[in-house]
């Protein structure tokens, strides 16, 4: 994994802001994890509610920011901690 893209990624997710709070869902906690394999890129999204009305659109979001970045690969976003976390991530990662 290289440090490198991981920071560039984390920047590029950082323009993400919560709709209701207006930070960034980095700066809030809400990005737990940021792996990158060289061929993969996972980011591990909890929201601060298991309710949240945002979530689908913050994963989204921070789907498009790290694809924009050159070398993260195949960008997978993994929701956890939302009750419907499940339909989130199928309908974000679709191919």
């Amino acid at each position: 994994m290289s440090d490198e893209i991981v920071n560039k990624i984390k920047e590029a997710v950082s323009k993400v802001k919560d709709p209701h709070m207006g930070v960034s869902i980095v700066e809030m906690g809400i990005v737990q994890s940021i792996e990158n394999d060289g061929e993969t890129t996972k980011i591990l999204i909890k929201p601060t509610n298991p309710g949240c009305m945002s979530v689908a659109k913050m994963a989204a979001d921070a789907k498009a920011q790290a694809e924009s970045v050159e070398d993260a690969g195949n960008v997978e976003i993994i929701v956890e901690g939302h009750a419907m976390a499940d339909s989130i991530n199928e309908m974000i990662n679709k191919k």
